[in-house]
């Protein structure tokens, strides 16, 4: 009996959807192992790369989720217990680690010009400044970001999708790594970009308390203010020096301000900022119309703005409002994540612009440079679209403590230092809050041997700039070496 059309066209459907399913499946575990080399200050460096996924387990053993990570160890060096081992990850929150790993530290980054805007044919190069010299380094992507996705679909997305909850799952995650690579012995350190290091700063304290693994070192990449209090006067007027290094990347500062060196300007607008602006600020309605007068004159002459636009904004002119401002009479925006980028809106009219240039500018990169050296390096095969920005929100940020947790680490754990590596033209993350938060987790001053800050003349992701490629990985190549203890030398105040 012949089967009705339509019956026939179902089943047809039905196999090429389950064809289709399949094909998509996910693999909650899998790996592609290739082997490469790199040269890094002149020297050859030959590496394994292993690219795959791995479970994230519930507490009765059940995976619940994978997560992809691309884990890059030297192979010319056979003794693993001195070798340092870092973990990276990267923001959003809702990212994948790209980011620092085409762009930053890994063994390849983008093809982009000196400055980092995008060039054609899209890919990528080798990384001559890559810190896979000094260390191993382990790329991951959390839940719902690169290729990391929730395999059991009846967990509650609050078991991923939070400050303390990415903290807790992620912590397990890479203790079971570790455990698997037999790399308990290494020397570990924890990177973080933007969310990334509101991430790290955490994990390197749950880690610690509560899974008994101590780190050396915890690297923040354009850190978010980390849960530290900073309402009111303070927060209002720490953006002042960040404005001061954005004019004068732009040219619209006075003459005698725009002649100096801009390693000059800033210490002179950071006192500013701390001395007189703060406290105008928090004076409010009681600050006196000339004092207020006084103040905006020199605000505007740091910042490149006018005088009545400050008064306007009662001397706490918004970020959003400065992206739009500064250059309004040349018909331009600045980028947020890096002002040195400008932007072309529809009308110069408005509070906000239309769209960050910054970042529209990166992502035309990094999509496709990592969908070709996922395939054509890595050799990791999947039909899985690789999020930058995944389905991660709602995002939980009740209860954040991260800054204080990771002085508490500090404060339990000797070996443990920290650097922080800001851009002069982030807005997003601007460097002098990233100055303020070192401030705020020593406020007795007993870390500062331990506690380091880097600056860069680029944005929220300094590395893209040639320059600041080479300078920042030899930073942190620095930090490694100086972070490692002498031998013998014991965990002691």
């Amino acid at each position: 009996m012949k089967k009705p059309l339509l019956l026939l066209l179902i089943m047809a459907f039905t196999c090429q959807l389950a064809w289709s399913q399949e094909e998509r499946a996910i693999k909650i575990e899998s790996s592609s192992v290739t082997n490469g080399e790199v040269t890094i200050k002149g020297k050859r460096v030959p590496y394994k790369a292993t690219a795959g996924t791995m479970p994230v387990w519930n507490e009765a053993g059940k995976p619940i989720a994978t997560l992809f990570f691309t884990y890059y160890e030297r192979t010319d060096i056979s003794e693993k217990a001195s070798r340092p081992l870092v973990f990276s990850f990267n923001g959003g929150p809702g990212s994948g680690s790209l980011w620092m790993h085409l762009a930053y530290t890994g063994p390849y980054v983008l093809n982009i010009d000196e400055e980092g805007y995008p060039l054609q044919p899209y890919g990528v190069k080798q990384n001559q400044h890559s810190i896979l010299d000094v260390a191993d380094i382990v790329y991951i992507d959390p839940v719902n970001t690169g290729y990391s996705r929730i395999v059991d679909k009846d967990v509650p997305r609050s078991t991923f999708f939070g400050i303390n909850a990415d903290i807790k799952y992620l912590a397990d995650w890479v203790k079971s790594f570790v455990t698997r690579q037999n790399r308990w012995a290494s020397p570990k350190y924890l990177i973080g970009e933007s969310y990334g290091t509101t991430r790290v700063a955490g994990l390197v304290h749950e880690l610690q308390n509560a899974h008994w693994m101590y780190f050396n070192g915890v690297v923040l990449v354009s850190p978010t203010g980390l849960g530290l209090d900073r309402a009111g006067a303070v927060a209002k007027a720490n953006y002042l020096p960040y404005y001061a290094a954005t004019a004068w990347y732009h040219k619209v500062l006075p003459a005698e301000l725009q002649s100096k060196d801009l390693d000059q300007i800033l210490p002179e607008v950071e006192k500013y900022t701390l001395e007189v602006v703060i406290p105008a600020i928090a004076k409010g309605g009681s600050l006196s119309a000339s004092e207020r007068v006084q103040i905006a004159k020199k605000m505007a002459y740091y910042s490149g703005l006018k005088e009545e636009v400050i008064l306007q904004h009662a001397l706490a002119v918004p970020t959003s409002f400065y992206w739009k401002e500064l250059l309004r009479d040349q018909g331009m925006t600045v980028g947020r994540l890096d002002s040195r980028y400008k932007g072309i809106d529809q009308t110069d009219a408005g509070e906000r612009f239309d769209f960050d240039p910054a970042l529209t500018s990166w992502n035309h990169a990094f999509s496709p440079a990592m969908n070709i050296y996922a395939k054509n390096i890595l050799k990791y095969d999947t039909d899985l679209t690789y999020y930058l920005f995944g389905p991660v929100q709602p995002w939980d940020r009740t209860n954040e403590n991260t800054g204080n947790q990771l002085a508490q680490a500090m404060l339990q754990n000797p070996y443990l230092h920290v650097m922080t590596q800001s851009g002069y033209f982030d807005g997003g993350t601007d460097y002098f809050n990233a100055k303020y938060n070192m401030w705020a987790l020593d406020p007795a001053g007993k870390l500062q041997d331990r506690l380091s800050f880097k600056g860069y003349r680029s944005g929220h992701m300094m590395y893209l700039r040639a320059e600041d490629l080479a300078t920042s990985n030899e930073d942190i190549r620095q930090f490694i070496q100086k972070s490692l203890p002498g031998k013998g030398v014991p965990a002691k105040n």
